[in-house]
């Protein structure tokens, strides 16, 4: 096997692997529940018993003119399948079914269903409830299994031994067939002889003749008469049936095993199928296809830390702390070049994590001890202010430009001499992006963007400005082109593959310099490519 076979075998157990974690949910409950749906359904049906009888078949070809001084004459062979088409008719089932409805032994309940399902299969010409298998050499020498199902051990056994006799009684009627046609010519050839006894005109001689070859034809019918009850068929008892311990079906267990087997393939080829079906981010090789580099995956902070934490003290957690590290680093390299730069975050689509990555990375650039800027200039819907609330309590404002009393991105843009930040840790200000308005897309016009950004700089190592996402609103394809880098957020299994780059088109055609993408809110239980390096905590000291 070559490498490239070696690479292609990896990447279809490694997406097959991913696959099935994604639905392993579904992949362990559809296999549990048809178990235990066969299992109680097996358990809720008629148990049914099977008996066997054993014939053995011995063809042996006899005529009646080579037999007349043997004490037995047999049928002729049984041509193969012969015996399983004598099986299926009337003349075989009907004196059974005669047979089995007078005997006691079973049930009247099940005698009753026993033969009204076997007229209904004559019927149909489909016999279920007997069948005939045999094992016979080159020359049909061998033997015939007679096997019967029924609810009763007793109505089994019963029926199989009925079934073998009236197969014998046939099989030996052929012989005797065989008898009676040898009698048949003998007396026909007695009346020709004696009509010509009877016709007169015939010489002493001729009479003589007519009456030796009578007497020996009356001795030879005598003969085979006496071995009419002494013919044989081909068919002989071998084994009877005997009364079966254990019914044959249902088994629940076995039931249910094999269930639980096939909705076991059917839930990994539906999650296959699922997978492939799926055009959702998830991996990094899903953005490569639109030249998108992947700067990061951030893992899914668990929503009660959000709640009882908040954003950034959940972030700070071992996991998410690495992987903004990660963030960090690379986009620092990004970025050698130009220093002071102004990065935009943005996203295709709303709720896809775009603030939470701001902050998460505005709270470890400034705690490496670079000065930041986190300017939320998502007019409609700004998040910022929510995300540091707590610290606005305090009232930790300072004046950024030659005056203060602007403490919004909505106002601060039309007036930036005049802003004021919140500080919300040492190193890190946040100017909130104001009352949400309808007509954010005026604000950018009006606004001198590049006056604004080129002053607030100044005072920042890194200013990360969170905007609206690209397919919801044009506002980030204003304020893009005066940035020196775009962060595109993508939400792991949300953000659809076609959205990405619908939105990264938009963002070429005005301009922005779109150096990479956040895979954000990963399930690391999934993907466990993301967990390498977040599972890697410091050893405990001895």
């Amino acid at each position: 096997m070559n490498n490239k076979e070696s690479q292609i075998r990896e990447i279809d157990i490694s997406f097959l692997w991913r696959a099935l974690k994604r639905n392993l949910i579904w992949v362990l409950a559809i296999p549990a529940l048809l178990a235990l749906a066969s299992f109680a359904f097996s358990r809720q049906q008629a148990a049914t018993y099977e008996s066997a009888a054993t014939l053995i078949a011995s063809n042996t070809s006899t005529t009646p003119d080579t037999v007349a001084g043997q004490a037995t004459v047999s049928a002729p062979p049984l041509p193969e399948g012969v015996l399983a088409q004598a099986l299926q008719s009337e003349q075989i089932l009907f004196p059974v079914l005669r047979l089995l409805e007078q005997d006691d032994t079973i049930p009247a309940e099940e005698r009753a269903r026993l033969v009204q399902g076997i007229r209904r299969e004559i019927q149909d010409q489909k016999l279920r409830t007997l069948s005939l298998t045999s094992r016979l050499d080159f020359s049909g020498n061998g033997t015939y299994t007679v096997s019967s199902r029924a609810r009763t051990p007793e109505a089994a056994q019963a029926l199989a031994n009925l079934t073998s006799e009236a197969l014998v009684d046939w099989d030996r009627g052929r012989g005797l067939t065989t008898i009676r046609r040898g009698l048949q010519g003998f007396d026909a050839q007695l009346d020709e002889i004696t009509t010509q006894l009877n016709g007169g005109a015939l010489s002493v001689a001729e009479r003589q003749t007519l009456s030796t070859r009578r007497a020996r034809i009356q001795d030879s019918r005598v003969q085979l008469a006496i071995l009419e009850n002494s013919a044989v068929g081909v068919l002989a008892p071998l084994v009877t049936a005997q009364t079966p311990r254990l019914p044959v079906s249902p088994k629940p267990l076995r039931n249910a095993v094999l269930a639980g087997l096939v909705g076991l393939l059917l839930s990994v080829a539906g999650a296959g199928l699922v997978s492939v079906s799926d055009r959702t981010v998830r991996t990094e090789e899903d953005l490569l296809p639109l030249g998108l580099p992947t700067l990061a995956t951030l893992p899914r902070m668990r929503q009660r830390d959000v709640l009882l934490r908040g954003i950034v003290r959940a972030a700070r957690q071992a996991g998410l702390y690495e992987a903004v590290g990660f963030l960090k680093v690379n986009l620092m390299a990004a970025l050698a070049n130009r220093p002071q730069p102004v990065i935009m975050i943005t996203s295709t689509a709303p709720g896809e994590g775009k603030s939470s990555v701001t902050a998460t990375l505005a709270d470890g650039m400034a705690a490496s001890g670079q000065r930041v800027l986190i300017v939320d200039a998502d007019l409609r819907r700004g998040t910022q202010a929510a995300v540091w609330k707590k610290y606005d309590e305090t009232g930790a404002w300072k004046v950024l430009g030659s005056s203060g009393g602007i403490r919004t991105t909505q106002e601060g843009l039309l007036r930036p001499h005049e802003v004021e930040v919140l500080q919300v840790e040492p190193n890190l200000d946040v100017l909130p992006a104001g009352p949400g308005t309808a007509n954010s897309l005026s604000v950018f016009n009006q606004a001198d963007i590049a006056q604004a950004l080129a002053l607030w700089r100044q005072y920042y190592d890194v200013v990360l400005i969170d905007t609206a996402p690209l397919l919801a609103l044009a506002d980030g394809l204003v304020l893009g082109p005066y940035t020196d880098a775009v962060i595109m957020v993508v939400e792991y299994g949300q953000t659809n593959v076609h959205g990405a780059a619908n939105a990264l088109r938009r963002a070429e055609r005005a301009g922005l310099k779109v150096i990479g993408s956040v895979i954000n809110k990963a399930n690391l239980r999934e993907e466990s490519t993301y967990n390498y390096s977040y599972s890697y905590s410091p050893a405990e000291r001895a």
